[in-house]
């Protein structure tokens, strides 16, 4: 079979870096692709998601190379006013803050026990 060896969808080889950016087109500053190395195949559609949430990116896409190479290729355009580098580290660092929330609040729920006074609760307080 001529599949890579496991071990490289997650780790990284000496001198690799994890985010490789060649720097802003030489078609429009306000457009940038980004590749990723070895990222988890489920976490595409949670850095779009967090990308298109923020009005000042036009686009978001991603895409990847090949089936059995571990790396993806984001792409994002903004406003001629906002950098595509500062949306990518807004939308991780909003990313990060949303998952320890879902971290805390899957906690005090763990905690709690799953009782249904307790859901219908957090129901009609909107939290889910």
């Amino acid at each position: 079979m001529n599949a890579p060896p496991a071990f490289e969808s997650f780790l990284l080889f000496e001198g690799e870096k994890k985010l490789v950016s060649p720097g802003p087109s030489p078609v429009s500053p306000a457009d940038l692709g980004v590749l990723l190395l070895s990222p988890p195949h489920t976490t595409q559609p949670c850095y779009l998601r967090q990308l298109l949430k923020d009005p000042q990116v036009l686009f978001a896409g991603y895409k990847v190379p090949h089936p059995l190479e571990h790396k993806i290729i984001i792409r994002v355009q903004t406003t001629p006013d906002y950098s595509p580098q500062e949306a990518f580290t807004n939308a991780i660092t909003d990313l990060i803050s949303e998952l320890s929330l879902l971290e805390e609040r899957f906690r005090v729920k763990q905690g709690r026990g799953a009782s249904s006074e307790v859901a219908i609760k957090d129901k009609q307080e909107g939290i889910e």
